[in-house]
């Protein structure tokens, strides 16, 4: 296969981890007889330095005749001043919404490994496997806003198209798995949230009634991905509270820096994929970030976009043997204070993709 893959690193560590996500899909494609092409591009932070401009006009034509784009990180506090009138974030929210990628995928699974680097207890996170879907491209995060001396309006607006897509895709996704589907919601006082319950209602029966579902409101879905994480298959929400959720649900797994992202849209090809944490410029060429939610990123690439799925498989048990050998980044061990985590040496950013590859 041929294919042509865009690489935005972004900000701050985003470049340290998409080097090492780059590196794993040049071994891939020497591997399994592929022919990846990477073609970088500034987006973010690093683009108002030298552009002015969050997402350049050449970045986006770039993403948008690629077959799939992997992304770092962007943003900082060199752009966050009260007063900016560019954010490096809106290159990400331009992004999607001119790519049309309306799902997110937010995979969760604690490794065995490393279960003592998460606060939770580990009896409670064997067996985890969630699958979370956010809305991307609706809801308070795109809709008008306004401020004045006195006052400032965010609006939260979906359309029922807009909740009929992602709705599918979640239920597609749970038919390959273990046919459970969750839909988080704030129905009991928002009226978006009512019009999001009652599209649900309506599709399931009809179109997916081999599926389990099951309705919960955000504040109770906040205590129960804590509290009974193994209930949870596939999750769909909308845009804001998938994104509060998703970070909850990383510590599950004991890191931001474990968990990676896919945004979907309508076609086959194009695909967005990134880890769900930040730029972390407080750890910014130190070596130290962790790659593999990076890695795991490109695994997602490799099966959702260029639907090369014994690749993506090899990826993802060449990262699950990595930690087992004790690869381990820093922000790892820093969360685990207990058991074997806690006793073992970080490796560095360069050191964690060399394991992979190793098991490549």
């Amino acid at each position: 296969m041929k294919a042509l893959i865009a690489v935005l690193a972004g900000d701050g560590i985003g470049g340290e981890v998409t080097a090492e996500a780059v590196r794993t899909l040049e071994r891939v494609a020497a591997r399994f007889g592929h022919t990846f092409e990477f073609q970088p591009a500034l987006l973010g932070g690093a683009a108002i330095d030298a552009t002015g401009e969050a997402l350049p006009a050449a970045t986006l034509a770039l993403a948008q005749r690629a077959d799939a784009i992997l992304l770092g990180a962007v943003g900082g506090p060199k752009w966050s001043a009260a007063d900016a009138k560019v954010r490096p974030e809106q290159a990400l929210l331009q992004l999607r919404k001119s790519l049309g990628l309306f799902a997110n995928l937010r995979p969760v699974v604690p490794h065995p490994a490393v279960l003592d680097a998460s606060p939770i207890k580990a009896e409670l996170l064997r067996g985890v496997d969630i699958m979370v879907v956010r809305e991307l491209t609706g809801g308070i995060y795109f809709g008008e806003k306004t401020r004045t001396a006195t006052e400032a309006v965010d609006v939260c607006r979906y359309t029922v198209a807009e909740i009929e897509r992602v709705v599918r895709l979640a239920a597609r996704l749970a038919l390959g798995r273990r046919r459970k589907l969750c839909s988080i919601d704030k129905a009991n006082v928002l009226e978006t949230s009512r019009l999001w319950r009652s599209v649900v209602e309506r599709i399931m029966p009809a179109e997916f009634p081999d599926l389990q579902i099951e309705h919960m409101l955000v504040d109770a879905a906040a205590m129960h991905l804590i509290k009974r994480p193994r209930d949870f298959d596939v999750i769909v929400t909308e845009n804001m509270f998938g994104d509060i959720l998703t970070d909850e649900a990383s510590m599950l797994a004991g890191s931001l820096g474990l968990l990676p992202s896919a945004s979907l849209g309508a076609g086959e090809r194009g695909g967005l994929f990134e880890p769900i944490h930040g730029s972390a410029p407080d750890i910014a060429g130190r070596g130290i970030a962790n790659p593999y939610a990076a890695i795991l990123s490109a695994a997602m690439l490799l099966r959702y976009s260029l639907r090369l799925e014994s690749e993506a498989s090899a990826v993802e048990g060449a990262v699950s043997g990595a930690i087992n050998s004790g690869a381990l980044p820093a922000d790892i061990i820093s969360a685990g204070e207990r058991g074997a985590v806690a006793a073992r040496a970080a490796v560095t950013t360069r050191a964690a993709g060399d394991a992979v590859l190793a098991r490549l």
